[in-house]
């Protein structure tokens, strides 16, 4: 059986786990958050890595090579086959940077906004039911913890 975040470790003599596990507790949990809401996608939809770029694009406007596979921390080498495959899906568009003519920035193009626009629809709308689903007072508790998790992030 799983064990929730609120409950103590063995051993644990204040009642509440310690710091390392604590942060353990934390990372897990983000980390299966982030790994579901991820899985929330249009059927036949994109593979993560590329609907996350198309994400970018749409949300960040026209990027460069370097610049999608630094945000995304991944090699030139692998964003190129990312972007290969929504450009070669008519999803993205390769055009020239209108200040530097020998720079390619990627574009979402129409279609490729849509998938976008549709797949962040679809995970925002299974955010809100799992919130909704939640009595006001655990509701309240997710309020506070991420104010601290953002205090955390902006540390």
């Amino acid at each position: 059986m799983e064990k929730r975040a609120t409950e103590a470790s063995p051993g644990a003599s204040s009642g509440e786990p310690g710091n390392a596990e604590l942060g353990g507790q934390v990372r897990s949990a983000v980390g299966r958050l982030y790994r579901r809401f991820r899985s929330e996608r249009p059927e036949g939809s994109l593979g993560d890595a590329a609907l996350a770029v198309l994400t970018y694009l749409h949300k960040h406007g026209p990027q460069s090579l370097t610049e999608l596979s630094d945000q995304a921390r991944v090699s030139p080498a692998s964003m190129s086959q990312t972007v290969n495959r929504l450009t070669s899906a008519d999803y993205a568009v390769r055009t020239r940077d209108p200040r530097d003519g020998r720079r390619v920035l990627f574009t979402v193009t129409g279609e490729g906004d849509e998938i976008a626009r549709a797949a962040r629809a679809q995970r925002n709308a299974w955010l809100e039911d799992q919130l909704a689903a939640l009595p006001p007072e655990d509701r309240a508790v997710i309020t506070r913890a991420i104010f601290l998790l953002g205090r955390i992030a902006d540390s």
